[in-house]
């Protein structure tokens, strides 16, 4: 879920809320520490004030018999609320309460009236410091009680945030569906929007906000993707007339002459040069036009399902006709089982193309190999040839328009074709949804070009 949009404002609208209750959830526990520490002040302060009462008017340097006489009582009776320590003037202890046993309340540093710390064998204490006479009373409440309080709120603020982690993750998910609900609707729209089916155009939203924007500007790029997709089936289509009809009244013209020409072998040889190069020019505009048509998206695949053993087979006569022409061998090493969904034409034309550039730079005498492959709903085409292969640069260049290599790797070779085979075969994979690539094959020598297509 974090890789789309939706995962991330989730995530983050979680964090977010999780983060603030995380911080607020601090923040009380600290104020909740300072005033339980304040409470027991006052506490401390409410006690000493009963102490206070109980030593009255003393001596200017009353005795230690004198000050247990007087409090002695009252410190029993509340020692399990508090510890009880009296210092004369000297800072010396002559007075603290039984439950203390051997432990003694310290002096507070730097004129502290309040300190929290631990005593051996008493605890966490907080102890406070008040003034009386000549004497330092010191009055220490157990902080177990506090540290209860705390670890409760802790354990409490814990699980609080745990819900509201999880809270806050469902609400996030709901807000980031109903924000995102528009965005979902032109993404529906604009994925509906092909070559097919241009006309459609995304809903504008109510309002004048920015996604009311965003809708008008796609909107406006539409239109202007259907204005270039027009033009282009409009050039394709003259295009196709224009070229054609002028090639067409040549070869008639050339034919006319071959026949009053008959009986002059030079010119007979001329003329069968002229109507081979008008094939080739053809097949060129031809290429041109199928290429034009696939990039720029005017051309729709019409898909049936075929058994792929059966249609590479039969495939693979035309290649062996191509064979025989040029003393090399085609042979298919495999052919799985199974059906595909493709348009057999253009995949008829990918294999022939792959076959005759194979059989192209093999030497006489070579075998040119053909596999099917049926493997996690994918179909693999490979045709291998023992050629010279290819450089690696070459490698990807190998698929673009007008490349063309001869039996000599890497070196172009004029005589060998146009160099729109290969471009047609990536135009054609593409159009299915797959992938091609070449790769040289290792230890053997030569080239494997392997189409990958998805099977449905």
């Amino acid at each position: 879920m974090t890789r789309s949009f939706t995962g991330r404002i989730v995530i983050q609208f979680a964090v977010l809320i999780t983060v603030t209750v995380g911080l607020v959830l601090a923040a009380g526990g600290w104020l909740l520490s300072r005033e339980a520490l304040n409470g027991l002040d006052l506490l401390n302060r409410a006690e000493y004030t009963e102490i206070h009462d109980r030593l009255g008017s003393l001596p200017k340097s009353p005795s230690p018999a004198d000050v247990d006489r007087r409090i002695r009582a009252h410190t029993e009776i509340d020692s399990a609320l508090y510890f009880f320590q009296v210092r004369d003037s000297s800072g010396a202890p002559i007075f603290r309460s039984t439950n203390l046993g051997t432990s003694v309340l310290p002096s507070l540093p730097g004129g502290l009236t309040g300190w929290t710390g631990e005593l051996q064998g008493v605890g966490a204490v907080r102890i406070s410091e008040f003034r009386d006479g000549p004497l330092l009373v010191q009055i220490a409440s157990p902080m177990q009680p506090v540290r209860w309080l705390l670890n409760d709120y802790s354990r409490v603020s814990l699980y609080l945030l745990a819900g509201v982690a999880l809270a806050s993750t469902g609400l996030g998910w709901a807000f980031a569906r109903l924000t995102l609900r528009p965005v979902r609707s032109i993404h529906a729209t604009a994925n509906r929007i092909r070559a097919d089916n241009l006309g459609e155009r995304i809903p504008v939203p109510a309002g004048r906000d920015e996604l009311a924007a965003l809708v008008g500007l796609l909107n406006r790029m539409f239109d202007r993707l259907e204005g270039s997709f027009v033009q282009a089936k409009r050039f394709t289509a003259d295009a196709s007339h224009e070229l054609k009809t002028p090639l067409t009244y040549l070869r008639l013209n050339v034919e006319k002459l071959r026949r009053e020409w008959a009986e002059d072998p030079a010119a007979t040889a001329a003329i069968e040069d002229i109507l081979e190069e008008l094939d080739r020019l053809g097949r060129i505009i031809e290429s041109l036009l199928f290429l034009a048509k696939a990039e720029g998206g005017t051309l729709v695949l019409t898909k049936t399902q075929v058994q792929a053993d059966a249609f590479v087979r039969d495939c693979a006569e035309d290649a062996l006709a191509l064979a025989e022409d040029r003393e090399a061998r085609f042979t298919v090493l495999r052919a799985d089982p199974g059906m595909v969904r493709c348009e057999p034409t253009l995949i008829r034309q990918l294999l022939v193309n792959l076959a005759t550039n194979a059989l192209r730079v093999s030497p006489d005498g070579s075998v040119v190999t053909l596999e099917s492959v049926m493997s996690d709903g994918r179909w693999q085409l490979i045709v291998s040839d023992p050629g010279p292969g290819l450089p690696p640069a070459e490698l990807e260049r190998v698929f673009e328009r007008f490349q063309r290599y001869g039996p000599t790797s890497g070196k172009a070779a004029p005589e060998s074709g146009a160099g729109l085979g290969l471009a047609i075969c990536r135009s054609i994979v593409t159009l299915h949804g797959g992938t091609i690539r070449a790769e040289n094959r290792a230890g053997v020598g030569g080239l494997r070009v392997i189409a990958d297509l998805p099977s449905s």
